[in-house]
């Protein structure tokens, strides 16, 4: 290991982040093209912001040896590369359902601020996730966050997107400042940050678990996790659709990674403790994200609480603390990601041509929009765990994981809130294909880059349910 204390800059460093540049290199690209380019060249913008994204995701999407950068700050593991390969996905199936909503002429919101915003928040995913820092790491997570609030409150002629934007940045400076504050306890007690040195010089005591909980309360809000999840629904409900969608998933799976890592690199002098911390958040998160979704008429507040709800199963794999605990996770993301994005889309779409946001608007939705009532009706079955979707096979893997570590009755618990969950998934497909409405929805037509992505998202997490034996391969990588 490099000498950290005497460690000199050599930009040779630079060099081996190599996800890090090819993916400033699209930024670069597409704001170039977006400041000097015509409008004939802005006509292609979309479709160039696709073909790059595609390239920069093949150019990386092949795992490397392990290595560390600048001292040990930024380093590398296989499984990064898996992580940031599902981001990269997710990012192209949101670019392609947003299309039609940047098309639009009432819309402030421009393509090339737009593509460059969501890169950005990307770019400080990929530093929080290859951080070995806590320096590099909280760098990454605010280059995260703050293009994220400026996406949420951009619809400036939307009261509602305003005061999205509003709550988003107060709570998530907040947490900050509570992170920032757990971070220097965790300097005070080890005199070091970074995470190797940290977890060698952490012991038992209430200072070392009053650190863990300051500094984890910042990734408890990114993810939603109760008790700190009050901004979720508002600010879903509240900023435009494409950017909640982009919140609900990419976002969280980045977090949830991270969360995992630390756990269990930093944190393991202390795991009895984080586990009784996390047991508590767990069965929490998932049963007040139920109970509240059973309310919602608003789609997004209901998604909202759905995806609190999927989080508390997501910090279920990370409970475990073990290699078949991040298998599950890697899992559970790619099909959380998926299932939830193919019900974003259907919702994006509805909400472009019809201006429909309420459960109740989605009565007789069958009858005039056959394919879009069995797209969201394949995402609610992955969503609530239904067999043979792939949401049944990542539950089911979440919660294997956590009974070889001995959780019986948090399972337990977790399965009787799945059942609750069955009711108000389901209550939306009764909607759309049981239910009578004077007034349904007309027939809308969606464009092409929206239908390519409900396809590749509803193909995506059936066949992934399907060959769940890629769990397998994936656990083998060290994460």
């Amino acid at each position: 290991m490099l000498n950290r204390k005497y460690f000199q800059m050599d930009y040779s460093n630079f060099l081996s982040m190599r996800e890090e540049l090819s993916l400033i290199a699209v930024m670069f690209i597409l704001l170039l093209i977006d400041i000097i380019g015509g409008d004939k060249a802005k006509r292609w913008f979309q479709p160039a912001g696709i073909v790059l994204m595609l390239l920069h995701t093949a150019l990386n999407c092949i795992p490397r040896e392990p290595f560390e950068a600048f001292g040990g700050m930024f380093v590398y593991t296989p499984m990064m590369t898996i992580i940031k390969t599902i981001l990269n996905f997710g990012v192209l199936i949101i670019f392609l359902q947003v299309h039609q909503w940047l098309s639009r002429a009432d819309n402030p919101i421009k393509q090339g601020e737009f593509y460059f915003l969501t890169l950005t928040t990307l770019l400080g995913m990929y530093f929080m996730i290859s951080a070995g820092n806590f320096l590099l790491f909280f760098i990454g997570m605010e280059t995260a966050s703050i293009p994220m609030t400026t996406l949420i409150a951009f619809d400036k002629y939307r009261r509602t997107s305003a005061e999205a934007g509003a709550k988003y940045i107060l709570s998530a400076v907040f947490s900050s400042a509570i992170m920032i504050f757990g971070i220097s306890l965790i300097y005070g007690v080890s005199g070091t940050l970074y995470f190797g040195d940290v977890a060698l010089a952490f012991s038992k005591g209430w200072l070392p678990v009053m650190a863990f909980v300051f500094f984890a309360v910042g990734l408890f809000f990114k993810m939603s996790l109760v008790p700190f999840h009050l901004w979720t629904a508002d600010v879903y409900q509240g900023a435009p659709t494409g950017v909640t969608a982009y919140l609900s998933v990419i976002s969280k799976g980045s977090v949830a990674f991270v969360l995992f890592a630390l756990l269990v690199k930093v944190f393991p002098n202390i795991i009895v403790e984080w586990r009784v911390v996390m047991w508590i958040i767990v069965v929490l998160t998932i049963t007040i994200g139920n109970l509240f979704a059973l309310r919602q008429d608003n789609i997004k507040r209901f998604l909202a609480f759905s995806s609190i709800s999927q989080a508390g199963y997501i910090a279920l794999t990370i409970l475990s603390a073990s290699a078949e605990g991040m298998n599950s996770l890697v899992y559970y993301v790619l099909v959380y990601m998926l299932s939830n994005l193919a019900v974003f889309g259907v919702v994006m779409i509805i909400e472009n041509y019809a201006d429909k946001i309420n459960i109740s608007d989605y009565k007789g939705l069958y009858k005039t929009n056959p394919k879009l009532s069995v797209v969201m009706m394949f995402g609610m079955f992955s969503l609530a765990g239904i067999p043979i979707w792939g949401g049944f096979f990542s539950k089911f893997f979440a919660f294997m994981a956590a009974v070889h570590q001995g959780f019986l009755v948090l399972v337990f618990i977790a399965l009787l809130n799945t059942v609750i969950s069955l009711f108000y998934y389901l209550k939306v497909i009764k909607a759309m294909f049981l239910e009578e409405n004077d007034n349904p929805i007309q027939t809308v037509k969606s464009d092409f880059p929206a239908r390519l992505a409900l396809v590749v998202c509803t193909v995506g997490f059936c066949v992934v349910g399907f060959l769940s034996v890629v769990y397998d391969k994936i656990g083998n990588l060290t994460f």
